[in-house]
């Protein structure tokens, strides 16, 4: 008797298991968060916000830096790091596509464009394509999906303590010990082979 029950068991919990995978994530309350109008966390990024360097085929898009939006900021921040990083760029090497920091407390957010260039509402840091405003996506075709992962990091940090030109590795030394709180978004994007 037990091995008859024991498939169906596990159908009902393979199709229990599937709903949930396929449900939205729960709420976390009043967590500190990062957030995008133009795509939820783990949904395709418009072609819009993809790279826009003329000498790169794999650049489709117009390079206009998405909206994003965060709260409930963890107390005594004073400014904020904001990193947006490709893990499976460069065949899993990683591509730094954005490194800003020394955000204002007083920012609750950006909006759709405001960092394709570089401005006084933020430090421009240095990517790994050696430029320090947003650079979208420009994923080889074939590659896969690709998680554009943005990481918004709350500092004890005045935002004019750190140098304009931090690469990823430099800033994330200069904030060791100097971090209140992270929130998480990640953009997929990605293309079929030709």
């Amino acid at each position: 008797m037990a091995r008859k029950f024991f498939p169906a068991a596990a159908v009902a919990a393979l199709a229990l298991g599937g709903c949930a995978a396929n449900s939205d994530l729960p709420s976390m309350g009043n967590a500190f968060s990062l957030t995008s109008p133009a795509f939820r966390d783990g949904g395709m990024m418009p072609v819009k916000f993809a790279g826009n360097i003329k000498s790169n085929p794999n650049c489709i898009g117009e390079n206009i830096s998405p909206p994003l939006e965060w709260k409930n900021v963890p107390a005594g921040t004073k400014s904020f790091a904001l990193v947006m990083v490709d893990p499976e760029g460069r065949g899993g090497l990683g591509v730094d596509h954005w490194n800003a920091y020394g955000i204002p407390a007083t920012r609750t957010g950006f909006a759709e464009g405001e960092t394709s260039t570089l401005n006084d509402k933020y430090v421009g840091g240095k990517g790994t394509a050696g430029v320090g405003h947003y650079l979208g996506p420009c994923t080889p075709p074939g590659t896969g999906l690709h998680h554009y992962t943005f990481t918004l990091i709350a500092t004890d940090l005045e935002p004019n303590a750190l140098p304009a030109g931090l690469t990823r590795a430099e800033m994330f030394a200069k904030l060791n010990g100097h971090t209140k709180g992270s929130a998480g978004l990640v953009g997929v994007f990605g293309r079929a082979a030709n």
